[in-house]
């Protein structure tokens, strides 16, 4: 295939977004401003990515993924919104900008937070998909959004902070915390594509060996690149004590891990009876990622 064209998948994803989003102009105007800084103030786009990447392979018209790729992405941002909080993270700078409770206040943030994890299930649910079709797709976003994805990531994170703990544990963790969402992107193309049950496998194969692999490439860039190349406050996992792969088991042991991943990832795709180019050309992203 033709080199993929990630550039009109992520104005795609960027239109669908501005429309999902609510018009400034109205009241309540300082959140509606607060939502929109969390969302279209850059980004990699690396889930709705996902799902058009996936949709593609299996045949799917971008035209049926644009709202489960908005939707997924008004997830992740509302996460990141709520990360950035003083009682959590405690950020002043996201994607080069300043944090929506820095930028704005603490309450407003919290309340931007919540409205766009709302706005997305409003999203998926108007998605031009057949009723149970849509209603699989709502489910795979609550459960990559909650206890079981995310969110229970996310705990388990702030229980680890400044503790050693095993490997495995580590592996779990991230599997929820940026894992689940990730796996998501791609089951929401595969559900709009149709996947059978042996595609949907090795989806999911591939799926779970990018999320370890983005979570392992984040904190080895967190040691190694900057503020300005990274576009957030880097040195934030040492400094909080959190626990990450080099801490863990050291940068070379991280990078092996990595490359182990990548491998996975090739052979997964390999086995898909699909045209996978673009998520082949996401997972070297992913490995690759310099920000």
């Amino acid at each position: 295939m033709a080199a993929p064209d990630f550039s009109s998948w992520r104005a795609r994803a960027d239109a669908a977004l501005e429309r999902a989003l609510p018009d400034p102009a109205t009241s309540p105007q300082r959140l509606h401003a607060a939502m929109r800084h969390g969302v279209l103030n850059g980004g990699k786009r690396m889930r709705p990515l996902l799902v058009y990447a996936t949709g593609a392979a299996l045949g799917a018209p971008d035209a049926e993924l644009d709202a489960a790729a908005a939707a997924v992405e008004l997830v992740h941002c509302y996460s990141l919104v709520h990360d950035d909080l003083p009682a959590m993270d405690d950020d002043d700078l996201r994607r080069g900008q300043p944090t929506v409770h820095v930028a704005f206040d603490e309450a407003t943030a919290i309340l931007a937070g919540d409205a766009l994890q709302t706005l997305a299930f409003e999203t998926l649910a108007a998605a031009p998909q057949p009723p149970e079709r849509r209603v699989a797709m709502l489910a795979e976003l609550a459960r990559a959004s909650g206890v079981a994805g995310m969110c229970g990531g996310q705990a388990l994170d702030i229980d680890a902070t400044g503790r050693v703990i095993a490997p495995e544990q580590l592996e779990r963790l991230h599997a929820l915390k940026t894992g689940a969402l990730l796996r998501c992107a791609v089951r929401l193309g595969a559900l709009a594509g149709n996947a059978t049950p042996e595609q949907s496998t090795q989806l999911d194969r591939y799926a779970d060996a990018l999320g370890l692999a983005f979570q392992i490439r984040d904190d080895l860039l967190d040691i190694e690149g900057d503020a300005a190349t990274l576009g957030k406050t880097a040195g934030k996992d040492a400094a909080q004590d959190k626990a990450t792969f080099p801490a863990l088991i050291g940068i070379d042991a991280s990078r092996a891990r990595l490359e182990t991943l990548a491998a996975t990832m090739r052979q997964a795709l390999d086995a898909l009876d699909a045209d996978t180019g673009a998520l082949a050309a996401l997972a070297r992203q992913v490995v690759e990622r310099t920000h």
